[in-house]
This record gives C-alpha cells, sequence and structure tokens, in this order.
C-alpha cells in the first residue's frame, strides 16, 4: 500500500497534541497553586511562553507560532515506525503516543533552549517575523529563560515515569538525550570558534553540524524508536535517518541563510554573508576560488567592520563563479539518499499506523529536498551521475 502525504498534512499531523502538551508544561509552572506564588516568576515562564509563540511581547495571548515542530514529529514517527509498543489499536484518539509524548515535549524545549541562545550568540533580531527573546527582554533575561527551557526538558523526560516506561528504559533514553546535549553544545563552541578562526576546512565544518543539528534529530528518531520496540537494528537504522536527515537539514539551512528571501526565511537576506558566518558555501567557494578571489574572500572574512553591501555582493559574485551552490545541492542531496537507505533498513511495517509513518518520513525527505535540487532524492543513480564531488580535498 502506498500513501500519498502532502506537507501541509505532515507538519500538522501532531500540531495540536504537541502545542497543548508544550503548552500545558509552561502553564503549569506559570500558574502553581496560591500558596506557591512567587512575585516575579510568572514573567520568567511568560517569557519562555513569547519565545515559543503563545505570548506577544506583553505576555499576553496570541495565535500560536511555534514553528513545524519538526524534532518532536520525528520523535513520534520514529515512535510509530517502530511499531509504537503494540498500541497501534489505540490511534483513533492518539491514545498511542501518551508513552512517547513527554519525550517529544523535551525534544521541543531542548532545541528552543539553543534557538534562545543561538539569536543570542549570533545577534539575531528576529526569528518567525518578529523580535528575539534577546531584542525584546534583553541578553540577561533571555539566557536565563534559554537556561530555563533546557532545565524544563530534563524534568519532562523524567515525566516519562508517569507514561509506565521502565526505569531502565528511561535510563537509556536519558543517556541518549545528555549525551546528544552535550553534542549540541559542543557544536555550537565550534560554529563560534570558526567565526574567528582562518582555517576551517571543510572536514572541520561538517564534524560541526553533525555536533550541532544532526545529532538532535538522530536522538529525535532513536529515543523515539526505543519507545516503540526493542529492536536495535530498527533502533540503529533510525538513528542513522535521522542523522542523514539533519546533515541534509542544515545544508538546506545553509543555502536559504544566503539565497533565501525574508519571506522566505523571515531572516535578513543573505543573512549569514552579513554576519560573516564560513557556511559550507563559503568554504567551498574559498578552497576553489581563484587565486586573487581567494585572497580576497580572506580579507573579507578577517576584517573587523560591518560588510558593505557591495562586498556581500562580490562574495556572490564568487559563489555563483565556484559553484558553491550547486555543491551544497548536490551534498544535500547525497544525504536525502543515504536517509533513504537507512529507512529501508527499517523492516516492512505489517500495520497502516507504521506504514503511514514511514510515508512521512519520506515526505520530510522530500520537504527538505524540494525546490533546491531538481534531481528526484530516491533515484540514486542520476543523483550520483551528474553530482559534483562530495568529498572534501586533502587537507
Amino acid at each position: 500500500m502506498t500513501f500519498r502525504v502532502s506537507k501541509t498534512y505532515l507538519f500538522t499531523r501532531y500540531v495540536e497534541l504537541l502545542q497543548n502538551a508544550l503548552w500545558g508544561e509552561i502553564t503549569r509552572l506559570r500558574k502553581p497553586p496560591s500558596s506557591l506564588v512567587i512575585p516575579g516568576l510568572d514573567t520568567f515562564y511568560g517569557q519562555m511562553g513569547y519565545h515559543l509563540g503563545w505570548l506577544d511581547a506583553q505576555l499576553l495571548p496570541v495565535q500560536p507560532q511555534t514553528g513545524k515542530l519538526l524534532r518532536p514529529t520525528l520523535l513520534l514517527l520514529a515512535y510509530e515506525t517502530a511499531g509504537a509498543n503494540g498500541c497501534a489499536f489505540k490511534r483513533e484518539e492518539k491514545l498511542h503516543l501518551g508513552r512517547a509524548l513527554p519525550a517529544a515535549v523535551a525534544i521541543e524545549l531542548f532545541h528552543n533552549f539553543t534557538l534562545v541562545h543561538d539569536d543570542i550568540e549570533d545577534g539575531d533580531r528576529e526569528r518567525r517575523h518578529r523580535p528575539t527573546a534577546w531584542a525584546v527582554f534583553g541578553t540577561p533575561l533571555a539566557l536565563n529563560l534559554g537556561n530555563g527551557l533546557a532545565s524544563l526538558s530534563h524534568l519532562t523526560l523524567l515525566t516519562l515515569f508517569d507514561e509506565g516506561v521502565s526505569t531502565d528504559l528511561i535510563a537509556r533514553l536519558g543517556l541518549c538525550f545528555d549525551q546528544t546535549a552535550l553534542a549540541v553544545i559542543e557544536g555550537q563552541h565550534l560554529d563560534l570558534c570558526f567565526e574567528t578562526q582562518e582555517q576551517v576546512t571543510i572536514t572541520h565544518y561538517l564534524e560541526m553540524i553533525t555536533r550541532k543539528t544532526a545529532t538532535l534529530m538522530a536522538c529525535a528518531t532513536e529515543m523515539g524508536a526505543m519507545l516503540g520496540c526493542s529492536d536495535e537494528p530498527t533502533i540503529t537504522a533510525l538513528r542513522q535517518f535521522g542523522l542523514h536527515l539533519g546533515t541534509a537539514f542544515q545544508i538546506r539551512d545553509d543555502l536559504l541563510g544566503i539565497w533565501a528571501t525574508h519571506a522566505e526565511s523571515g531572516k535578513t537576506p543573505a543573512g549569514d554573508l552579513h554576519r560573516r558566518k564560513k557556511t559550507l558555501p563559503v568554504l567551498h567557494a574559498i578552497q576553489h576560488a581563484s587565486p586573487q578571489d581567494h585572497d580576497w574572500l580572506r580579507t573579507f572574512y578577517s576584517q573587523q567592520e560591518a560588510p558593505r553591501s557591495e562586498q556581500v555582493g562580490q562574495v556572490l559574485s564568487i559563489l555563483e563563479h565556484t559553484r558553491s551552490r550547486e555543491y551544497c545541492q548536490h551534498f544535500l542531496a547525497e544525504h536525502c539518499l543515504l536517509a533513504r537507505d537507512a529507512l529501508r533498513r527499517v523492516p516492512a511495517p505489517t500495520v497502516p499506523l507504521a506504514q503511514e509513518a514511514i510515508a512521512d518520513l519520506e515526505a520530510l525527505v522530500e520537504y527538505v529536498s524540494e525546490e533546491l535540487w531538481p534531481i528526484k532524492t530516491g533515484d540514486k543513480a542520476a543523483a550520483q551521475e551528474q553530482a559534483l564531488p562530495l568529498k572534501a580535498e586533502p587537507e
């Protein structure tokens, strides 16, 4: 049986469930029993609510702007793909998702901790078409609310006890989660260092994005699989799926960070060039530029003053000459192929719930690659035949 999945459905299938669960965590802490009310804490959780998209800058309710909730969606899809712990018969009321929901919420809370801190460290004043938390509340309070989101993510994971998950499995999930959290923070450290480090290779960059982006998606699919079954090959295959999808997702973000419009990204066009971030297109251009352009890029990425618009235009011209956009599109396509290969290693499901979940995971691959590369990501031979070299040259 083949299921066709629309992009709209893909990002709305769990949205109400996830939004209610996320807001439930914040509301539970924001409005404790009256005997426990401490002046000031309401604004702490209110600022979390602002960043998560439920409140405005005055901490009043607005139409939720929570984003696509990609990582918790990945976790729930992996859980269903792995069999939903034998609870597929409860799907009508989404009761089968109760066992995995705390882990999905924990992943999203931790991801939002990283976004709050990333916005501060990158100096981004806008996210999802509205001011970032630090731009509204100031850096100290934004740092604090980000730390609160990180702590809350770990506490939320422990509520798996209330869903009847065994102590041993919760310990395994906690180990996976904490190892991932450290890897993500390591990746952010490398990313920040690369901004001032002159010698950054493509190999170093790929190691950084594996930690910063891909590992969290791998954690989501692995945790979902662990909650859904005990079959280690299935768990391994779904982790690999998340890892390759996460790598492709970051390369897509690199492309959008340079070539997307404001309407598409909610950020400044060519924002990564204005911030002089050394993303994959730039590193490829540095490696393959003419000697004259190579020296110009080195000077541009080491200057202290803010880039001028004509300088950004010059970088875009060099990127075009070196075909760096095409290189990244091929790289993205290759990791989409690897994600599909990993998904094929999952034992063929026999229940409709798991079959639909696999179709959704395949649709996620299409979402990541759409409009960026004309080769169908399922056509491995065509992609390899037309691809530019994907490996970094010897250092």
